[in-house]
């Protein structure tokens, strides 16, 4: 099972770490050790003062492809739940600095946070105009939507199977909107998609 993740996926994040917007989607990899489940806490790591949370949507891929057409991109996947990408902000500017990859700040243990329950498409209707949203003890830190996208979820599945065959239960973090911020020991972190609450765990 992989853990794909697409970074600057929406402009105005892209704009607020001072990064340029894409022509291609930026793709970085985390294992399967990032995967935090089941609503457990996340642990502050001792190697960073600056953890950001970062919600994105997040698809499961049901079916073996390599090479699909955006046209067909929609058959390999039939449910949508949500995640945060953990980032060590701190750790990333200082590779960034030094031209380095960014997986010390991107794919260390647990930093990659599923919820517990993926939607059907069918229970979700139009997924060009889908609402998500991450409450930071109560109150709502990051809102997006599907239609802030730049590049789509079929776009990405087709960019991303260029690279790397699909497998069934790959996970792909499709990007996150603006409002990403540091997080506390204490914290309360909830997600929701339009009206369904995916998660909601701690911060220790």
């Amino acid at each position: 099972m992989k853990i794909i993740c697409i970074g600057r996926n929406f402009a105005d994040h892209a704009k607020e770490l001072g990064n340029d917007k894409p022509s291609s989607p930026v793709i970085f990899l985390k294992p399967d050790t990032a995967l935090l489940r089941n609503n457990d806490p996340f642990f502050l790591p001792d190697f960073s003062k600056e953890i950001h949370h970062e919600i994105e949507l997040v698809i499961k891929i049901k079916r073996l492809g390599k090479n699909i057409q955006a046209k067909f991109a929609h058959k390999y996947y039939d449910e949508i739940g949500l995640g945060v990408d953990f980032t060590a902000r701190d750790v990333q500017f200082e590779l960034r600095e030094k031209g380095l990859p960014w997986e010390k700040a991107k794919a260390f243990d647990s930093s990659a946070a599923i919820s517990k329950k993926f939607i059907s498409k069918t229970e979700l209707g139009d997924l060009t105009d889908l609402s998500f949203h991450l409450e930071k003890n109560g109150e709502k830190v990051q809102i997006g939507n599907t239609n802030q996208m730049i590049f789509t979820i079929e776009e990405i599945i087709c960019y991303v199977s260029k690279y790397f065959t699909l497998k069934i239960g790959d996970l792909i973090y499709t990007g996150t909107p603006s409002g990403v911020g540091k997080v506390e020991i204490n914290d309360e972190l909830s997600g929701y998609l339009k009206d369904y609450k995916l998660f909601d765990f701690k911060i220790k």
